[in-house]
This record gives C-alpha cells, structure tokens and sequence, in this order.
C-alpha cells in the first residue's frame, strides 16, 4: 500500500438535505487523523481545504438541489485528486457531504484509464445514492452520487471525468446498504449493482461479505474505499445528517476495514458525510479516525 497519503478537505454540504457536514474536514484534523496516520509510518501531507461556492440553501429545480454550486465543488475535487495520484500518493478526501464522490471517483477511474489499472469500488453506506431527477423524493444530490458515476445524471455532473460512463455498475460493491428509495431500488436492479446490504451481512456475517466484496482483485486493481460515516450504526457514531438504524457494529466496521487493509490494494478513499453538528463531543470523528487507522494497518490481531 501507498505511504504517501495527501489530505483533502472538501468542506461543504451543498449535496446534502442538512446543513453541517461542511464541518467534517475540521473535525476529522481536531480527531487527529493526521499524527494517528503517521504513527503507522506514513507519511501525511494535509493539503487544506479545497474552496467553493457556499451553499444557498434553495429548493430543487429540475429535480436536482444546488446543481450549479455541486457541480463546481466536483470540478475542483477532480482536479486536486487526479493531481495527487499523477504524483503518485494516495489521496483521501475528508468530506464534505457525498455528491463528492462524483468528483472523487471519477478522477480515480480517469487515472485507471490512464494507467491501464482496474477499478474496484467499495461503497460503505447506509444508501445507494443510486438516485436520479426523477426518483429522488428530496432533489438532494448527495443521494445521486454512484447512479451520476454509472452515467445517469445532468450533463455536467456524468462528463466531469473526460469519459460517460466515468465507471461501469459491476465496479462497485455496496456495503451496509440498509435505506434504498422504491423507484431506487429497481434501478439499482436493472443495473446489476453488488449490493451487500444488512440483511446479507446479518445472515452471513462480515467476514464472508468482505470475502465477497474483495474477490477477483489482482496486482493490478486499483481499490477506491468510499466511506459514508452513516454506514455505521448510529450507535457508535450519531454525528451524521442521515441515521438510519441497524448499521454494522464497532466490531463489525473494523472488521471490514482490517480487510480491506489486508489486501494492500486500497490506493484512494473519501471519509464522507460526517456532521459535527450532529454529534457528541466529536466522537464520531473520533471513531471514524480510528476505523481509518484500521484501514491502513491498525490491527488487534494477537495470533503469530
């Protein structure tokens, strides 16, 4: 894995149907992301924050919330995470609300075309964010991220990696899922989207879902880890804008993470939708830092 890591803040919640994951960025560096990272031995650059327009709060037009300003904020994300993985480090981008994703990954299946890689994308959400204009019930952006990528969205948002589709469905894998929309979830059908949602992880637990989600990467896959904080269950972490009950548990979470880390393919990652305003004393940044420690080698692993 790359020990090269630069820090990306996207402070905004222009996606978002609740304001404050703007705060997120902040709130993750006050959790100290960056020393806990570098205990590992990596090393941390913290680029700072990324600018774009404020949010001005508006209902949707056209089905969509704010698609001028999200598609501003994607355009600038692309860049500054293409740039960072044509200089070969490993970005992570510190949300923000999830539109981002859209600029996050697109950038990431641009480097992919550029270096011949194959792209996995692991999804951990509590939602699809497989919505479009015409299924979503709210018009927030946040919720139209993967289907955006797949090619199903405004203009302006689907071509901001050069390339429509920016990835294919059978890319990603969905894990947590445990909130779909109706209109969503045969959308989410017809494209064939892995989806590992709750019931699947209670029946077979994380270790066999992980098994799944991970299968089929070789040396040359490329694995971009897009973490919703409200895959976790509210529980352990209540600072997000969208709860939904009957997430994965602490013991759970780390135990996707460790997997993950055990790969050594994991090359790009967002930490999404983290809502301090929403929370108790910072503690779920805190505890999606150390989900993060997890994913690049934290292990309580005891046996030789």
């Amino acid at each position: 894995m790359n020990t090269q890591i630069s820090l990306i803040g996207a402070p905004t919640d222009i996606g978002a149907g609740m304001r404050g994951a703007s705060m997120g960025p902040e709130a993750l560096r006050v959790a100290h992301l960056t020393r806990t990272l570098e205990s590992h031995g990596l090393q941390v650059q913290d680029r700072g924050n990324l600018t774009g327009p404020s949010n001005p709060w508006l209902p949707p037009a056209n089905g969509y919330r704010h698609l001028d300003e999200v598609v501003a904020w994607n355009q600038s994300l692309h860049a500054a995470v293409y740039a960072e993985l044509q200089l070969g480090r490993l970005p992570m981008v510190l949300g923000g609300d999830h539109c981002l994703g859209i600029g996050s990954i697109s950038a990431v299946a641009r480097h992919c075309r550029d270096t011949g890689k194959n792209l996995r994308v692991l999804w951990l959400d509590a939602h699809a964010d497989f919505n479009t204009n015409s299924l979503t019930p709210s018009g927030n952006l946040h919720g139209m991220p993967v289907a955006c990528l797949c090619g199903f969205g405004p203009e302006a948002l689907i071509e901001i990696g050069g390339q429509v589709p920016a990835i294919h469905a059978k890319w990603v894998r969905q894990i947590g899922i445990r909130s779909v929309d109706q209109g969503e979830k045969r959308f989410v059908h017809e494209q064939g989207l892995e989806v590992f949602d709750m019931r699947f992880i209670d029946e077979m637990g994380m270790r066999a879902t992980m098994e799944q989600a991970l299968s089929g990467m070789d040396d040359n896959t490329h694995l971009h880890v897009s973490f919703d904080v409200d895959f976790l269950d509210p529980a352990i972490a209540p600072g997000v804008g969208t709860t939904v009950p009957g997430g994965p548990t602490y013991r759970e979470a780390q135990l996707c993470m460790e997997m993950i880390a055990d790969t050594g393919r994991m090359a790009s990652m967002d930490v999404m939708e983290l809502n301090p305003a929403l929370d108790e004393r910072n503690r779920t940044a805190e505890v999606a830092v150390d989900l993060i420690e997890s994913l690049f080698g934290k292990s309580t692993l005891m046996r030789k």
